[in-house]
């Protein structure tokens, strides 16, 4: 097997953003007993995956723990888990909790890949987000993250906002470089049910984005950065070079195996699958009485498995190997008629989706399978 991943969430903010749909509390009181709880989550799974080479704490928001808190967190995971020792760790900031200490403790703990969610570094779009960061936050922040030693930073930056222009996007990508991020995740904003967006858009109030206007920005958004040498090796996610790829979120591109630890958290084993209650309180009830905290769990047929394979794989460059389609009906024809398209090109017994075939990844595995 694989070497799997560790992904840790982190369910702790101060407020929810308008756009995010994970889950999340602002009852920060819990967070000592959820780190109690993690701990005894990962106590059951002790031996299930014989090592992990990725360790990953997103959110919510893992910068608002402490560092004695996030030192009780890792120290317990490490004498649980068995890591590589060329482990990537991961950790999401947001730029108004980065201090010098709070690096210096990650740096200490094995922490070498910072994750900050810059999202715009224009001041109206920021408040349009309902974000608690400004811009010289971030500025402030990148230098930081540089200064304390961290040589794999990656930004998230978000596009298609009501409050942006073309060449307001522009700006803060031109900006950005300056810092010279290892890697970039661009992501357009998707207004995703339950979420207070959600409300404003059925109300009027908020305007989607056309899905030209979203073919444009996506467009732009990736010759810009192409031709800033970074390669663009997923749908929304840019690196420079093959060493700064995301390890962790390349497990679930490639489907291999990973666990996730945490309230809401989803685990796979190549096979099965599995995902954690969406509360805290319910996710400590369940493990302070010897259960785990998994809320459902399903088999993946063969079926299912080929299309998951095919859905993550034609997200990225890499794509999917051509033997993978080669008994669906009518492959052959597909293929080439994909190629004519200009959606993928086959290389070295490889289906690469081209910029044209990432703007419908989603849709190229329903061709082969006839869905």
């Amino acid at each position: 097997m694989d070497k799997a991943g560790v992904y840790i969430h982190v369910p702790f903010c101060k407020t929810r953003c308008p756009y995010c749909d994970f889950f999340s509390t602002t009852r920060r009181s819990l967070v000592p007993r959820w780190i109690e709880a993690i701990l005894q989550e990962a106590s059951q799974y002790e031996g299930l995956f014989p090592s992990f080479d990725s360790l990953y704490l997103g959110g919510g928001t893992p910068s608002l723990l402490g560092p004695q808190q996030l030192e009780r967190l890792v120290r317990a995971l490490d004498s649980r888990f068995s890591f590589a020792p060329d482990t990537e760790r991961t950790i999401e900031l947001n730029p108004e909790d980065v201090r010098p200490e709070l690096l210096r403790s990650l740096r200490d703990l094995g922490f070498d890949r910072i994750s900050l969610g810059v999202q715009s570094l224009d001041e109206v779009d920021l408040r349009f987000l309902a974000r608690r960061h400004s811009v010289q936050d971030s500025f402030g922040s990148l230098d930081l993250i540089r200064e304390q030693g961290f040589e794999n930073l990656s930004v998230d930056l978000m596009y298609g906002l009501e409050t942006q222009t073309p060449e307001k996007w522009l700006g803060s990508l031109k900006r950005m470089l300056d810092f010279q991020p290892d890697h970039i995740s661009c992501y357009q904003l998707t207004v995703k049910p339950g979420t207070s967006f959600a409300r404003l858009l059925t109300e009027g109030r908020l305007a989607s984005l056309s899905e030209n206007k979203a073919s444009e920005f996506y467009t732009f958004t990736c010759s810009f950065l192409e031709r800033a040498g970074y390669d663009h090796y997923e749908v929304s996610s840019f690196s420079r070079g093959e060493a700064f790829r995301s390890r962790h979120n390349s497990k679930y591109w490639h489907h291999a195996p990973y666990l996730g630890l945490g309230p809401s958290a989803h685990s796979f084993d190549g096979r099965y699958r599995w995902w954690n209650v969406r509360s805290v309180e319910a996710y400590r009830r369940a493990l302070d009485q010897g259960r785990p905290a998994v809320a459902g769990r399903e088999t993946l047929s063969e079926e299912q498995l080929l299309m998951e394979r095919l859905l993550l794989g034609f997200r990225t460059r890499d794509g999917v190997p051509e033997s993978l389609v080669a008994g669906c009906d009518n492959a052959a024809r597909i293929v080439s008629d994909l190629e004519r398209a200009g959606l993928i090109t086959l290389r070295a017994g490889n289906l690469l989706p081209t910029r044209a075939g990432l703007l419908v990844a989603d849709s190229l595995p329903l061709l082969f399978l006839g869905v």
